[in-house]
């Protein structure tokens, strides 16, 4: 039988995977081995059982996850492609062995160790959980391997996210379209596709604006593009405007991170004298302590120049009128990549009807449908790829 007893004093231990011998599950199988004063041997059992149950059904499966996806000071190390001093190296091997050997510990084994350390109930049900075989140091070197791609830690597990306070926290109901559920607009797509591809081979990538009418899929592009290259190593932070001010501390936190990231502002406009309009001027202009090689920034915009322009702004009661207008016009011309996203003529609303139509098993008649369609872009303001998706969805209701 394992001695079960040492495998917990060797976790109490552990000091590059600490972190994960501080994770609920591991702390309830430390407390296995504790005087039991908060509960019988069964009681505890039963609380780690509980414990792991709420992630995961097997044990092995439980820690090469926890193990793999911890960030650590030797992650850190390996990710930036820096020496890892022997003593670190030798604590991670050494601490690799002991979660090999937890993880070959079986149920039966860990519910014997618990009948006997349960002097008043030997008998009855416990519950069981799985264990599989598996190569702790050879699965934790492949993952460091694939790190550019997979990430650590949360951006393992997640793909997008956005700023709480000062902490940037996982989305977790993301949009999870792709390009393929965005009808038209192919080649603005293709422009975004090739300008984030750029910076996931580390080559200069432009801040982008895409900007038009509302409605026409632009933030929906940038989150589908997200999606598309996540298995590539992307992820995106979305950032409202009035957190603008936080983008040096975030590329500041993310320069080391392994990943590359889009860095989203949605649905961006300022009022005039608005102080995040200066924050962000700066920001594009790209000074040293700002930029990080591993971020982009995408915004979506319903007007090109960013800036609520008044007729007064245009006509001139201010003496400077041109230096005026041409001020709102600098922060547009300081992204490297405008996209337009133009509301589509009625022959391509149509097409994007006809084909989101198909795609949902929508069986009417072509003219029926088209004069529906046509009535209910009018109803709501425009045609657009947004009014469409609402006309299909409508359909689908009655």
């Amino acid at each position: 039988m394992p001695n079960i007893e040492g495998l917990i004093r060797d976790l109490d231990a552990v000091v590059v995977f600490r972190h994960v011998a501080e994770c609920p599950v591991l702390r309830a199988f430390r407390a296995l081995g504790g005087d039991c004063g908060d509960g019988s041997p069964t009681a505890l059992y039963s609380g780690f059982v509980t414990e792991l149950f709420r992630t995961h059904y097997n044990f092995s499966n439980f820690l090469l996850d926890a193990v793999a996806e911890d960030e650590n000071r030797y992650v850190n190390l390996r990710s930036r492609g820096e020496e890892v001093p022997e003593v670190l190296r030798t604590c991670v091997e050494e601490e690799l062995k002991l979660f090999q050997q937890l993880s070959d510990l079986t149920a039966e084994e860990l519910q014997k160790y618990v009948h006997q350390r349960d002097v008043i109930r030997r008998t009855g049900f416990l519950p069981s959980f799985e264990t599989t075989k598996r190569d702790f140091a050879g699965a934790y070197e492949e993952r460091i391997a694939k790190i550019r791609s997979t990430g650590y830690g949360m951006y393992a597990h997640h793909t997008m996210f956005r700023l709480e306070g000062e902490t940037i926290v996982p989305i977790t109901s993301p949009d999870t379209r792709l390009f393929k559920d965005l009808y038209g607009y192919e080649h603005e797509k293709e422009q975004l596709l090739a300008n984030t591809r750029a910076l996931l081979d580390g080559k200069p990538a432009a801040n982008t604006l895409l900007y038009g009418a509302a409605g026409t899929g632009k933030s929906s592009s940038v989150k589908a593009v997200t999606n598309e290259l996540a298995g590539e190593g992307l992820r995106l932070l979305e950032l409202k405007k009035s957190q603008l001010h936080d983008i040096p501390k975030v590329m500041e936190e993310l320069r080391d991170n392994p990943l590359k990231f889009i860095i989203f502002v949605d649905d961006l406009s300022f009022q005039k004298d608005d102080d995040n309009f200066a924050t962000l001027k700066a920001i594009l202009e790209g000074s040293a302590s700002v930029k990080a090689p591993n971020t982009v920034i995408y915004a979506t915009s319903n007007r090109r120049h960013l800036i609520r322009e008044s007729f007064a702004d245009r006509e001139g009661d201010d003496i400077h009128r041109n230096d005026t207008i041409q001020e709102t016009m600098s922060l547009s011309s300081r992204f490297g990549l405008t996209i337009l996203f133009n509301k589509p003529a009625k022959p391509q609303f149509l097409e994007i009807v006809r084909s989101l139509a198909e795609a949902k098993g929508i069986d009417m008649d072509p003219e029926e449908l088209e004069k529906q369609a046509s009535a209910f872009a009018i109803r709501k303001g425009g045609a657009t790829p947004r009014a469409a998706e609402q006309f299909t969805n409508s359909l689908l209701a009655k």
